[in-house]
């Protein structure tokens, strides 16, 4: 049986905890209590030297670190991944555009909002909030005719970009102004369905939230 490495309240874990959900995989699953030091350990460093989850290990023992290959591993051979080259091509751009524009920028901010943290991290926050502004932005422009990412087909894409960039709101950014976004969201939110709850950093009391 895979086992996911995972941490409750990221939502990098949450992406791939959606996926298995919608593919009906079973797998087993291990907390790893970040702010303990447990993603520091040698055992964890041998499975993502990054020391970061999620990671999924496989039945063999080998492991994939970074949410988006595990999403686009677990996602081969279904329809959450065409085999389209083109297609895979634009899920690929949005996995990147996700990992450049929205986690370091949307999912920081709200990391440090959510956890006390944006006092100390301060000389970094107006920045993280104008390129916060441009995402939503960019977002919103892609999303005016279509009503997912890549076209009609909800994707891989469309569950790695959702992750922290429908969380915006966390960390002070109003969807207002993001009509086409706000609307994507809903959508999405449909085609996931219920049973993927996000969780709060305050259920880690280690956490500082």
């Amino acid at each position: 049986m895979l086992t996911l490495h995972d941490y409750l309240p990221s939502q990098n874990g949450w992406k791939v905890r959606v996926l298995l959900g919608l593919l009906d995989i079973a797998y087993d699953s291990r907390l790893v209590s970040i702010f303990e030091g447990e993603s520091r350990t040698d055992a964890f460093l041998a499975l993502n030297p990054a020391g970061a989850v999620p990671v999924l290990q496989l039945e063999d023992g080998s492991a994939i670190a970074e949410s988006n290959a595990i999403l686009t591993y677990l996602a081969e051979g279904t329809p959450f991944l065409p085999s389209d080259r083109y297609r895979r091509a634009k899920i690929m751009q949005w996995l990147f555009f996700e990992q450049y524009n929205v986690e370091p920028v949307i999912g920081s901010l709200r990391f440090w909002t959510l956890t006390g943290r944006l006092e100390r991290n301060q000389d970094m926050v107006a920045g993280k909030r104008e390129a916060g502004a441009r995402t939503l932005a960019a977002l919103n422009r892609s999303l005016g005719d279509a009503p997912f990412l890549i076209g009609d087909d909800f994707t891989i894409a469309d569950i790695a970009v959702y992750a922290y960039a429908h969380r915006a709101e966390d960390c002070g950014f109003s969807l207002t102004g993001y009509p086409a976004f706000a609307a994507w969201t809903g959508r999405v939110r449909d085609a996931i369905g219920s049973g993927h709850p996000v969780h709060p950093y305050s259920i880690d009391p280690h956490s500082g939230a």
